[in-house]
């Protein structure tokens, strides 16, 4: 895999592409010019003499990761656990008995009650991402559906249905196949 392949957004890209640039470190102490480096790991020139610049300025240590990109986040891993905590205990312990689904709007007032911290739609969806919970569409079925009724049709009816007509050969939609004559 190149380098530059992938974004490399979480935490296990960011490791390995630190420990990319930690060997790069290293060819440059043993004195391989950026071009091999380049070429050694896989990545561009550009990369290999910007780590360059930047291990002559500041040695190893400054091709560390600087950590995630962007602002860091509202909830720290610590409330992250206390809310799943939470989470876990269903809607109905929070006060919502009319529907057991965690909505986004529901967790942004769990984490409010919590934490007495205000966020938004895109920071709560992203809190329950970092818990592992995924988009959830309920499933919406008529009050009127009777399953055994269901279950009936489906076992003695829909086989009978599925069989092709007695006396009815296979045939051809073509007007030169041999089935139609």
């Amino acid at each position: 895999m190149r380098y530059g392949d992938g974004g490399g957004v979480d935490q296990v890209e960011r490791v390995k592409r630190e420990q990319v640039r930690q060997r790069a470190a290293e060819l440059f102490a043993a004195g391989v010019p950026a071009i091999e480096v380049a070429a050694r790991l896989e990545v561009s020139t550009k990369s290999a003499y910007q780590w360059r610049r930047a291990w002559v300025a500041g040695g190893a240590p400054a091709l560390a990761s600087k950590g995630a990109c962007g602002p860091d986040p509202k909830l720290s891993d610590e409330q992250l656990a206390r809310l799943k905590t939470r989470l876990d205990l269903g809607p109905v312990a929070a006060g919502y008995g009319e529907d057991q689904r965690w909505t986004l709007v529901r967790v942004i007032a769990l984490i409010a009650t919590l934490f007495h911290v205000r966020v938004g739609l895109a920071t709560a969806w992203q809190a329950m991402r970092r818990l592992g919970y995924t988009a959830q569409l309920p499933i919406h079925r008529a009050a009127e559906r009777d399953e055994q009724a269901i279950a009936a049709w489906r076992r003695y009816q829909w086989p009978s249905l599925k069989e092709s007509p007695p006396g009815a050969g296979r045939g051809s939609s073509l007007p030169t196949s041999a089935g139609r004559r």
